[in-house]
């Protein structure tokens, strides 16, 4: 991390090699996600954690293309519920890596889903929170 300071306040700038650790950090926190959800919940199911990070992969990148698309298509809906049904959203997103991904990743039924998608969003975000922000904060390179 390199400190600029720009009229009297500091700005942090994070190097390259900096913020690709911050990726790979964040996607063994979602593997880990993964893995810990396939522990506690049936009709959930990562062969190991190969396959969880590749599955993490995947559905970063479908966050990144399909979930802008289908939030939007399903606007009306979360209006209508107050938000209740937006993690409809991400139970679609499991649903497509769950096809994409085959055998080594299986996530049956669309009401558990449900429940292990708000799962996955809170277990993630507290541990992208506490790992990846603390390594931010430190930059250990």
């Amino acid at each position: 991390m390199t400190k600029i300071y720009r009229n009297g306040q500091e700005i942090k700038v994070y190097s390259k090699n900096n913020t690709l650790i911050t990726m790979l950090l964040e996607l063994i926190v979602s593997a880990l996600t993964l893995m810990l959800a396939s522990t506690i919940f049936k009709g959930f199911y990562v062969e190991n954690f190969l396959y969880a990070i590749l599955t993490a992969l995947l559905i970063s990148v479908l966050d990144a293309t399909i979930k802008p698309l289908l939030e939007l298509l399903t606007l009306p809906v979360t209006i209508l519920s107050l938000g209740l049904l937006h993690p409809i959203v991400n139970v679609i997103i499991l649903k497509l890596a769950s096809a994409l991904m085959g055998s080594s990743f299986i996530v049956n039924g669309w009401f558990l889903p449900f429940f292990i998608s708000i799962f996955i969003s809170l277990v993630t975000e507290v541990l992208n929170k506490s790992v990846v922000q603390s390594f931010k904060e430190r930059s250990i390179l």
